[in-house]
């Protein structure tokens, strides 16, 4: 192929995405694909970064949220609480950007407890996550795609998705829409809208249903007819290799 499966992610998530709308979005594949979609279909997207700055004009691509390459140009420079209090919690955030160590068929996040061999391993938590998560009209998921990391049911629920399924986020009074997307580096997966079970909407290119099966702790829903996800177009493969991530930290 002339591309990556992560410049499909990229392009992927960058679809996603609607102009006009008010966009969390963190390091890495989250940020390309925002800016990505900034450069193509979606001009008027206001780009957040949970440390506090918004709509910067990066210079490059930098190597955590508080590298000040990232805060170039912005229309607003706050903090951590600022942007959680001021932007997330008085609703105005239409999507959020999510990772994690692994994700349930529920689209439930674990990004603090690993167990191995060798016991239990904690690690760094949620971060602005779980505030996102609850928040947001809605969120997009974006992670490898391996066995491990997409479970039946996740060993410690750091950040909400859709909790045990149906209208169970309803009914602990979640205010966001939980996930609507989750995208791998195989796939892009959805959820059905009554169980809120994950589905699979697409395999990127070179990938099979059976792979993706494969490669999933769980039994995922599988349509009669599975598309494959659109390839990244010329334009959006000029703009991620020369403006946007010329470096090739998270698209190679």
């Amino acid at each position: 192929m002339d591309f990556t499966h992560r410049e499909v992610m990229a392009a992927a998530a960058a679809m996603e995405l609607a102009d006009g709308e008010v966009v969390v979005s963190g390091l890495g594949l989250p940020q390309v694909s925002t800016q990505l979609a900034k450069m193509t279909h979606a001009p008027r997207i206001t780009e957040v970064i949970e440390i506090g700055v918004v709509n910067a004009k990066q210079i490059h691509q930098s190597v955590g949220i508080a590298d000040p390459s990232s805060w170039l140009g912005a229309s607003f420079y706050g903090s951590f609480i600022e942007v959680l209090g001021l932007i997330l919690h008085r609703g105005l955030v239409d999507v959020g950007f999510l990772t994690g160590l692994e994700v349930d068929q529920f689209g439930n996040l674990n990004t603090t407890l690993i167990k191995t061999s060798k016991g239990e391993r904690h690690i760094n938590g949620s971060g602005g996550a779980n505030d996102i998560a609850s928040l947001a009209r809605k969120t997009i998921i974006i992670m490898r795609h391996e066995k491990q990391k997409l479970s039946e049911r996740v060993m410690f629920s750091t950040t909400p998705g859709f909790i045990e399924g149906g209208d169970s986020r309803k009914k602990v009074g979640l205010r966001g829409g939980g996930p609507s997307r989750v995208i791998t580096d195989k796939a892009v997966m959805g959820f059905d809208e009554s169980t809120k079970r994950m589905k699979l909407i697409s395999v990127h290119p070179d990938v099979s249903v059976d792979d993706v099966v494969a490669n999933t702790g769980f039994q995922l829903i599988i349509p009669d007819k599975v598309k494959t996800t659109p390839a990244p177009t010329k334009e959006q493969l000029r703009f991620i290799r020369e403006v946007i991530d010329p470096g090739r930290l998270y698209t190679k």
